[in-house]
């Protein structure tokens, strides 16, 4: 294979394009006013998740100087950085454009957001009112000139700093003085101040419709700004600025060692700790006067250029995911009616249905509560034993925990394996932990080491004297919420030979040292690569052999090299390789050479394309896994990870019709390339926006 320049993309710079084909919807007219507010918010929240995780691990690889290198394929640490920060101080300069235009028009609807300086004096009685009652009690406010140290910011909180010009007072002992003139000594001329922005109030205050019929918002940053004087009335002082500062720390967790802790108490600590992890970015609001800056700086020692990053007025602004709509529905996506699946009532029994055949559920598209009609129907079903479900991520109000602990309350053994360690939902998972130990559910922590992220459910059912066994295996996290925006396959199945490997991945959560071997599931950290490698093989050898080769994948994110390398090998012998990547993709498609027998593109539109598929022709036969695992090193060897294979006929068609409407995509999808500048794909073909026409494909499927 001719190795070149352009053989593999950074991850870290091809997560930063993705984040920018997410920042295009926040500035695509198609995409309702509001909406795009939204895409501003999932951007921001986005870049947040980045540097608390990613940029922190290039900063570690920069420590670890040459011993680090490897880890980035040769690429130099502090150059990676140094790039990272380029693009992103262009992205944030990018993203407060178009905020600026969306606010413009939003005033085309009557809809302005104002600043602290353009508040009327009848609005001004409200908002001192407002900061009064609800504000001014929240407040958490630092006078820095009065502290030994420096107080600890929190992770991702804003803060306003404020700066406090002191009208000139002669010290007591120029008082006393015979000679009071120019030369007298003066008391401090200016105090410093940090005000935390409260997360227990909204970040935007709606004010009374105007005798003008206008609606009018304001930050909670600009009441507070608005304020001021109430709030720092003791001081006599001739001016006052604020400007915003914020400081995102690394989100590693470090676990504790101790065997006489349980693993719940383990998380929680190093949760906590977290809390006090390094910096790994400042944020300022590029207007801040330069010795407010350099005092900050200074008092929090704040010396690595790299992680300083200018912004504008306003930080945290994935707040704009719970912007106001104020009865604009039209300025928001229309919601959808999830449907039903054919043959699958939810008004009758879903065991005595799946007995007979497999299903697919398509979220959001088709409805989610199938899965918690399963999880409640075995909860009550007297021939219901036992119940064993994976969780990675449940909604902070969840009706499988729910049905789960309804089971146990009924007499069935129900198993839970729950993953602690899923990041940024530690808490949340620790919670219904304690929660449902409590109420008789048996938990199961997995295997040191390795996450589980599967999304498997197993249930054994007394028929006749013999135990049956039926079950669900996903794509996605059994999340009720997410479930809503994100696009996921589930499948439904009694297929014995598959649900007997399943007990298999459930027996090796409890006894760790026995790797069993698996005639259909494909299960990580032990076959999954090994497993993908021989079906990649398989379409190699057909292609010598001049038969019908090809490779068709959905994932999150393509990143594990080898992989890469399998599939350049695989395009020169000929194998027609079709890619959907949402995110990070590190292959580079289209070389001659190398990859052009690849094609690739990633669609980013109302939802949040979750599914990970695979597809290989295998002689015209093919053969078709839905499965929780990218192609990612973690993935394929650092998690517990199942690819279940897909038997029935009709499923299939289905999977390879749902896969061609997302591939022909010629509204929202993107190219990706060599030059990664996330193009949409253009050509004479009629309109197909797919997740529109998925919608359609399945109400056609329901009539």
């Amino acid at each position: 294979m001719v190795k070149n320049s352009y053989q593999y993309i950074n991850r870290e710079i091809s997560w930063l394009q993705f984040n920018a084909r997410v920042l295009q919807e926040a500035k695509d007219k198609g995409v309702p006013l509001l909406e795009r507010l939204r895409f501003i918010g999932i951007f921001s929240n986005n870049l947040d998740e980045f540097f608390k995780v990613r940029y922190a691990t290039v900063q570690h690889i920069d420590l670890a100087g040459k011993s680090g290198k490897r880890a980035l394929r040769g690429m130099e640490a502090r150059k990676l950085l140094e790039q990272i920060t380029n693009i992103v101080i262009e992205q944030q300069s990018e993203s407060l454009l178009i905020i600026r235009k969306i606010q413009e028009e939003l005033q085309d609807h009557n809809i302005y957001v104002i600043k602290e300086h353009q508040v009327t004096s009848k609005q001004g009685e409200f908002l001192r009112s407002y900061f009064l009652n609800k504000v001014s009690p929240a407040l958490m406010t630092f006078m820095l000139d009065d502290l030994e140290d420096f107080p600890h910011l929190k992770d991702s909180a804003a803060y306003l700093a404020v700066k406090l010009t002191l009208k000139e007072t002669v010290s007591k002992e120029a008082q006393t003085s015979e000679d009071v003139n120019e030369n007298a000594i003066i008391e401090k001329d200016k105090l410093y101040a940090l005000i935390e922005i409260p997360r227990t109030i909204e970040r935007f205050v709606v004010l009374p419709v105007g005798d003008d019929g206008k609606e009018y918002i304001i930050f909670l940053d600009d009441l507070i700004r608005y304020c001021m004087d109430q709030l720092f009335s003791i001081f006599e002082y001739t001016s006052v600025s604020a400007h915003m500062i914020k400081i995102t720390r690394d989100a590693k967790l470090d676990i504790d060692s101790d065997f006489k802790k349980s693993f719940i108490e383990k998380i929680s600590k190093s949760v906590q700790l977290r809390r006090n992890g390094d910096p790994v970015r400042f944020v300022y609001d590029k207007t801040i006067d330069a010795d407010t800056l350099a005092f900050l700086m200074d008092k929090m020692n704040i010396e690595d250029t790299d992680s300083i990053i200018p912004g504008g007025r306003y930080h945290n602004r994935r707040d704009y995911m719970k912007f106001p709509v104020l009865g604009h529905k039209d300025l928001a996506y229309e919601s959808i009616t999830p449907l039903p699946i054919k043959g699958l009532d939810l008004n009758s029994s879903l065991f005595k249905a799946i007995a007979e055949k497999d299903y697919l559920l398509y979220a959001p598209y088709q409805s989610f509560s199938y899965l918690i009609k399963f999880l409640r129907e075995a909860a009550l079903d007297p021939k219901v034993t036992s119940i064993k479900i994976t969780i990675y991520r449940l909604s902070n109000v969840s009706h499988i925990a729910s049905s789960l602990i309804n089971a146990a309350k009924n007499g069935k053994e129900v198993v839970v394996q729950i993953e602690l360690q899923a990041r940024f939902d530690e808490e949340n998972n620790i919670k219904y932990a304690e929660n449902l130990q409590r109420e008789g559910v048996i938990l199961v922590f997995g295997v040191p080491g390795l996450k589980v992220h599967c999304k498997t459910c197993l249930v054994e059912r007394n028929e006749d004297g013999k135990s049956k066994r039926y079950g669900f295996i996903s794509t996605g996290n059994f999340n009720e919420s997410t479930a809503k925006i994100y696009t996921d396959y589930t499948l439904f199945t009694s297929n014995s030979a598959i649900l007997k490997d399943l007990n298999k991945v459930f027996n090796f959560f409890k006894i760790n040292y026995k790797v069993s071997r698996y005639r259909h599931l494909i299960v990580s950290p032990h076959y999954t690569r090994k497993k993908m490698c021989e079906l990649v093989d398989n379409e190699i050898k057909n292609a010598i052999a001049g038969k019908k080769a090809f490779i068709r994948l959905k994932l999150n994110s393509l990143s594990d090299y080898d992989m890469i390398d399998k599939l350049y090998q695989a395009s020169n012998a000929g194998v027609k390789i079709d890619l959907i990547i949402r995110g990070i993709c590190c292959l580079v498609p289209g070389v001659k050479g190398m990859s052009e027998n690849i094609r690739a593109i990633s669609v980013i539109d109302k939802f949040l394309e979750h599914p990970r598929l695979y597809i290989f022709a295998n002689e015209g036969n093919p053969k078709i896994y839905i499965s929780s695992a990218d192609w990612m090193t973690r993935n394929l060897d650092r998690r517990v990870e199942v690819a279940c294979p897909i038997y029935d006929e009709n499923i299939k068609q289905e999977i390879i019709e749902t896969f061609n409407i997302c591939w022909t995509d010629n509204v929202k999808a993107r190219v990706l390339n060599k030059t990664q500048d996330n193009t949409y794909v253009k050509n004479d073909l009629p309109k197909n926006r797919s997740q529109i026409s998925l919608y359609e494909y399945y109400q056609n499927r329901v009539n």
